[in-house]
């Protein structure tokens, strides 16, 4: 494949602007472990926000779209589109929380809601299986993803591709060791828009080709229920029918969008908030910029991105008919490759290298602040300096790239470290949730809903030969009444412990013996109100998203309508947002 000199050009220009930004923020970011991973604690909305949506953006995201557009049409993005149910809920019930934890990592808040040998043994554990084994999962599908771009792209071997991506993860691990979390999320913000900008080029220039014919000649060459935002009612097709809508049966559509989304931890959309969602959280200056910052991603998440990988998606049915099944996802590179002039060619290589590196550059940091602050200063060297520290977190950052590159050799397929991930965390998200609002919650309740899923996904897979999706449901079925059963037939958390974190998290919801133990007076019960804002926060978002796609389509009549369902549901939120002073310090 070849670049003009302008393309080179721009893609120098942008690694070292990376760089430059990791350099800048060195100083700031070595005084101590709370500059090194939450940028001491001073992020305002819109940078703690934007980061998460960068990183939630990577190399595969928009062939991971191409690919359920092309197999299944639009109503294909439900896979991902259920996890709003629970992104949202995070924003009104967990945002806040996690502020006012004032803990460094997600799983230091295991300590600080459970006693005894079991919560530091779940805090040990639960760093490692996170911050190692979990995320060199995550890095290497992300370096697959990348390597797989950089193949089709330029025409070279895997081989070939391994050395540039490793390559590229050096650098980034490069400035994320100097910089921290404050240089990770500054870059996050210009390769996110530098990222969104190549998308939307891409799509206006794929829309002007000839074979396509804008808007209108698109929908005259695709079926019309390619267009469908919701799956038909039928049984679920299995047949990878070119340009069909996604037929499931109302049973399956239900399940994904009642379970899925509270049962099974993933990251970017973990169950009561989590993984470097949490870290964005809690590096917020105070527990309103938490809010903002979380409800502001949920809306760029699911309205801002998805339109211009959707409309690339479609366009590329038509101009790559040919694809099997098992290639419709590398439709989006052969677009760059194909209709790009030069320059842009350059600026669209470089939007992917920007969601690549945004995404690796969190996943280093937000997987070093475990192996550092849980393990090495917990339990190692507890009485390590703040310059110890320091070190060692740029160390550990190394440590962990080193370990992602490993695991990337070994990985075969995306798709198998995703059914894999979202497997192994079945069941556990309810746990997660209930652990801020039910006071019975203990540390033997989260270790048993995080070993159970490994339990039911051997014996589905190995045993009885059952096959994901339909494992799912039953390693969720499975892990909730284990933990469930393990709840009760083990002692609580010490009173001590549970007063403590009430007096500093004052949660609402089953904590009536922990309140009166303390003779502390009842608080206002807020939780009808924060439903009433979940609810109308969801609809407003989905109807935004759903709003956007009528007006590229110009179906009038139905964009109005969408856009009349998100002022009407913007008000009832605005309404209970105000009335529990959720948005006020």
């Amino acid at each position: 494949m070849y670049l003009a000199t302008l393309d080179w050009i721009i893609i120098a220009c942008y690694l070292l602007l990376s760089l430059a930004i990791g350099l800048y923020f060195t100083k700031s970011a070595g005084k101590n472990m709370s500059s090194f991973f939450l940028g001491n604690r001073n992020f305002g909305w819109f940078l703690a926000g934007t980061s998460m949506v960068a990183t939630t953006f990577a190399a595969d995201t928009p062939l991971a779209v191409t690919e359920l557009v092309a197999a299944n049409g639009i109503s294909g993005n439900w896979l991902w589109w259920n996890f709003l149910f629970g992104g949202m809920l995070t924003t009104f019930f967990f945002a806040r929380l996690w502020r006012r934890a004032n803990v460094l990592t997600e799983v230091e808040f295991i300590e600080l809601r459970y006693s005894g040998k079991e919560a530091a043994f779940l805090r040990a554990f639960r760093a490692g299986y996170l911050g190692i084994f979990m995320n060199a999962m995550i890095i290497g599908w992300v370096n697959i993803a990348m390597m797989t771009i950089l193949e089709v792209f330029f025409g070279i071997s895997r081989a070939e591709a391994i050395w540039y991506t490793a390559g590229l993860m050096l650098l980034t691990a490069g400035y994320s060791s100097l910089s921290g979390l404050i240089g990770v999320a500054v870059t996050d913000v210009v390769q996110f828009f530098i990222a969104m900008i190549g998308c939307i080029v891409l799509a206006y220039k794929v829309l002007k080709l000839d074979q396509i014919g804008g808007i209108e000649g698109l929908k005259e060459k695709l079926p019309a229920s390619t267009f469908e935002f919701f799956p038909q009612i039928g049984e679920l097709n299995t047949a990878a029918d070119v340009g069909g809508a996604l037929t499931i049966s109302v049973g399956a559509f239900l399940a994904y969008i009642s379970i899925q989304w509270w049962a099974s931890w993933y990251p970017g959309a973990e169950p009561g908030g989590g993984g470097y969602v949490a870290q964005r959280m809690m590096s917020t200056k105070d527990e309103k910029n938490s809010i903002y910052a979380t409800l502001y991603f949920q809306v760029a998440h699911y309205c801002l991105r998805p339109w211009p990988w959707i409309i690339v998606g479609l366009c590329t049915i038509v101009l790559y008919p040919e694809l099997s099944a098992d290639d419709k996802k590398f439709g989006y590179v052969l677009a760059m490759r194909d209709h790009l002039p030069i320059g842009l060619k350059g600026l669209l290589l470089v939007a992917f290298l920007a969601a690549y590196m945004s995404t690796i550059a969190t996943q280093l940091n937000w997987g070093t602040s475990y192996i550092i602050n849980d393990i090495y200063h917990r339990f190692i060297n507890k009485n390590a300096t703040d310059k110890t520290l320091v070190r060692a977190s740029r160390i550990g950052t190394l440590f962990t790239m080193l370990v992602g590159l490993a695991v990337t050799t070994q990985i075969t397929t995306i798709s198998g470290v995703w059914q894999f991930i979202i497997e192994c965390g079945a069941g556990l998200g309810l746990v997660l949730i209930l652990r801020w609002y039910w006071w019975r919650i203990n540390a033997w309740s989260e270790i048993v809903a995080t070993i159970a899923p490994f339990i039911a996904y051997a014996v589905c897979r190995f045993a009885l030969d059952i096959q994901f999706p339909n494992s799912f449901f039953i390693t969720v079925g499975f892990t909730t009444i284990a933990w469930l059963v393990v709840t009760f037939l083990t002692k609580p958390t010490n009173t001590e412990k549970l007063q403590s974190f009430y007096e500093k998290i004052k949660p609402q919801g089953a904590w009536e013996p922990i309140r009166i133990s303390l003779g502390m007076e009842k608080p206002e019960n807020k939780l009808p109100n924060l439903v009433m804002c979940w609810l109308s926060a969801i609809v407003f978002t989905y109807s935004i998203l759903f709003f956007t796609g009528k007006f590229i389509f110009n179906e009038w009549n139905s964009a109005a309508i969408w856009a009349s369902t998100a002022a009407i549901a913007f008000l009832v939120l605005r309404y209970f947002a105000v009335k529990t002073k959720i948005f006020q310090d």
